[in-house]
């Protein structure tokens, strides 16, 4: 039988016991520290929560000159304020990305291009356009929040879709921040096609040109920069290729067509708009998940919309 003296030495060990069993799971629940404060049992810190506007601000961090006077960079859905569960990009905010999002229980959607069918994302631009009105229900129906993020996705340095498309092909190697043409080693337009069907992902694209002719240079435009781009990068820097997103076929193609005919050599591969930008919303994740420890950031390709017969 133990002495009393006994018995107070083990009494401190007993109440530090009884302390740390307390901590411990009990039928199934775990008593939490509040946020930012360290759990008792591991050490770890838990991770804070974030607004979408805490995070809009830790992307713009990043972007020179940011926040610019004028962007389409906007929110189209939801409010700043909202505690973020989950962030998604993608390339377009499409019914079906939505409804992923919504498995997913992320609300904070990062969309690259327009979430109502035109640049300013004006929901007026087809007066009681139905298909505005059902996503909008959708989109608030789920409490979820779309921002767009194309002026600054393209000034960030580098560029993050040019960034994303080099990574993808595999030519980080040849690829300069702020410029649009590389130099490759030499292949056959052909197999050029194939490299980049196989690196990007993508079924189909359109050619103008001669694909045993051999391509090193590589003037790359992915998405839609316009034909007065595509017309005037072609004549200053005089590529054997150049990849766009996509074009109006009465400008660029026509231009590549009858530059061809009257002797240039520059050849035209068209991958389509989405698929072509795509990759730099992939890349997206990789960039912004480490500034936001403790939160899921996921890419969903909104992919290819056509069908190809």
């Amino acid at each position: 039988m133990e002495s009393n003296r006994s018995k107070e030495r083990l009494l401190p060990y007993n109440r530090k016991q009884f302390i740390l069993d307390s901590l411990k799971i009990t039928s199934g629940a775990l008593v939490i520290p509040a946020a930012g404060f360290s759990n008792p049992l591991s050490g770890m810190l838990f991770p804070p929560s974030y607004t979408v506007k805490d995070i809009m601000d830790i992307i713009l961090k990043e972007v020179p000159g940011a926040p610019f006077k004028e962007t389409v960079d906007t929110l189209k859905a939801g409010n700043a304020e909202q505690k973020v569960t989950g962030v998604v990009t993608t390339m377009f905010a499409t019914i079906e990305l939505i409804r992923k999002a919504i498995k997913l229980n992320a609300n904070f959607i990062i969309a690259h291009e327009p979430t109502f069918y035109n640049h300013t994302d004006d929901r007026n631009w087809v007066k009681n356009n139905s298909v505005v009105q059902q996503k909008l229900e959708l989109l608030n129906n789920h409490n979820i929040t779309v921002w767009r993020f194309h002026d600054y996705c393209h000034s960030l340095k580098p560029d993050a879709i040019s960034y994303g498309v080099a990574k993808l092909a595999n030519w980080l190697p040849y690829f300069k921040s702020g410029e649009t043409t590389l130099t490759i080693p030499a292949l056959k337009l052909e197999d050029l096609v194939a490299h980049l069907k196989k690196s990007l992902g993508i079924s189909h694209v359109k050619v103008i040109g001669d694909l045993n002719q051999s391509c090193s240079k590589i003037s790359l435009l992915p998405g839609a920069w316009g034909g007065q781009m595509h017309v005037s990068t072609v004549e200053q820097q005089k590529p054997d290729v150049l990849v766009v997103g996509e074009v109006q076929e009465w400008e660029t193609a026509e231009y590549i067509r009858d530059a061809r005919a009257l002797g240039a050599k520059t050849a035209l591969i068209v991958l389509g708009h989405c698929v072509s930008e795509e990759p730099g919303m992939q890349w997206l994740p990789e960039w912004l998940a480490p500034k936001l420890p403790g939160l899921s950031v996921t890419h969903i390709p909104s992919g290819d919309p056509f069908l190809w017969k």
